[in-house]
């Protein structure tokens, strides 16, 4: 099927408590590895394009290839702008196709952060676009112990809940103790922050920062509201692994040293698809899953 909104797979999985992945993507075979893991497992899923890479001259291109590549796969696939940085950059991705963006005004001062995203929303709404915007901020897993220790940018449940009404936003990245990157210490992950902000938000919740947790914490939070893990660091360590190991092999290629790192995005989506429980929930027939 051609790309689609991941919204109603969202509003699926935290109503069953598991979570659809957002796997970070910068070229074609990171697609590739990526959608052969979708297949596999068949599950619904999103390919996430960062705000950084729309500087890129072939974002455009890049885009096409995209929704080229999943056009006749039968489970449910979105492409997201992760991080846009303006309401100029969600609006260009948009017009280049994508299915989903996200806001992150997540710096700004609160009423700033809703004022942009509700712009957002009205242009994107019509169009069929999901929204996602960040209110709190999750920080750097660099600077994790100071994070922590002072609970910076912490997301808090009223203002979590005002900003979901006043926006129209469709899932809400917040922060508990999370960190994108990778962490410095211990992962510690504030589940009764969490919850009460699930409690007071209706909408899915969104965790940045999925690398580096246990598989047990990551099925803890879809259980208790998030319903949309992004997850990059982790691929790109094994990857960067991986291909520097086949380089340093007997008389390797160029065709080995890409294949190394497709064939790192298949094994680890599959892994996560499966750990956060979305394996299987595509509802496709079996019959009808296969090498596209």
């Amino acid at each position: 099927m051609p790309l689609i909104s991941i919204k109603n797979d969202l509003i699926k999985a935290r109503q069953a408590g598991y979570a659809v992945p957002l796997f970070n993507v910068f070229d074609t075979i990171a697609v590739d590895g990526a959608v052969a893991a979708i297949q596999q497992q068949n599950a619904p899923c999103i390919l996430g394009v960062y705000s950084g890479c729309f500087k890129d001259e072939n974002i455009e291109a890049f885009s096409a290839y995209i929704r080229a590549r999943v056009k006749n796969l039968p489970m449910p696939v979105s492409l997201m702008l992760d991080h846009g940085a303006s309401k100029e950059q969600a609006l260009q991705a948009i017009e280049l196709g994508f299915t989903d963006v996200m806001f992150d005004g997540s710096s700004l001062p609160v009423a700033e952060n809703i004022a942009i995203t509700r712009q957002i929303v009205d242009f994107a709404h019509p169009r069929g676009v999901g929204v996602e915007a960040e209110i709190g901020h999750v920080g750097q897993g660099s600077d994790y112990g100071e994070i922590n220790s002072q609970r910076l940018g912490f997301t808090d449940p009223q203002t979590a809940a005002a900003f979901a009404e006043q926006t129209g936003v469709d899932f809400l990245a917040v922060a508990f103790g999370n960190a994108h990157g990778e962490y410095r210490g211990e992962p510690h992950i504030d589940i009764e922050l969490l919850k009460e902000i699930a409690s007071m938000t209706h909408i899915p919740l969104v965790m940045h920062g999925g690398s580096g947790l246990r598989d047990a914490q990551y099925r803890e939070v879809a259980r208790e509201g998030i319903a949309k893990i992004n997850f990059f660091t982790g691929i790109h360590k094994v990857a960067t692994k991986r291909m520097v190991d086949c380089s340093t092999g007997q008389n390797p290629t160029m065709f080995d040293i890409t294949g190394a790192m497709r064939q790192t995005y298949t094994d680890l989506c599959n892994h996560y698809l499966e750990v956060f429980g979305a394996t299987g929930k595509a509802l496709v027939p079996a019959s009808s899953v296969g090498n596209n």
